[in-house]
């Protein structure tokens, strides 16, 4: 498995992705054509023959915080470390630009997402009543904060 920056050609790859996972709430490829139209933070990871596993993406305004837009990893490849390492590239990133503070939302009914977010030290901070439309879910607001040194 490796890990590559997401490209305009990896969005027809990833839309059946967030089809399956999201459902009506899915991204759109409109939506990644302009997440990188934006010069975001996206990486893809892969297999050897260049399947797309999964993708992330981070908004990184610094020196204050970033957001990771998404992690999303295809059923089948899921619980094999993909997300993880997706998560660990955002959060390298997010410190390579020395962001204070790296906030996310998550679905409140996704505890497997909620649990490897606190294994980075991410802390629910907020709820956003009825974020995910159509389905009305919650979204829990989780931060993670940085202490950078200026030595």
């Amino acid at each position: 498995m490796r890990l590559e920056r997401f490209r305009w050609w990896h969005i027809d790859e990833v839309l059946p992705i967030e089809a399956d996972l999201f459902g009506a709430e899915q991204w759109s490829a409109a939506m990644f054509w302009n997440e990188l139209a934006n010069g975001h933070h996206y990486l893809v990871a892969t297999d050897d023959d260049g399947t797309v596993l999964g993708y992330a993406g981070l908004t990184a305004a610094p020196p204050d915080e970033a957001w990771v837009q998404n992690i999303a990893v295809r059923r089948e490849a899921q619980r094999r470390g993909v997300g993880r390492l997706l998560l660990e590239a955002l959060l390298a990133e997010a410190a390579r630009v020395r962001v204070r503070s790296t906030l996310l939302e998550v679905a409140a009914d996704n505890a497997p997402a909620q649990k490897l977010y606190a294994m980075y030290g991410f802390e629910v901070i907020g709820v956003r009543r009825g974020y995910y439309q159509p389905s009305n879910t919650d979204a829990l607001v989780m931060q993670r904060h940085e202490e950078w040194s200026d030595g």
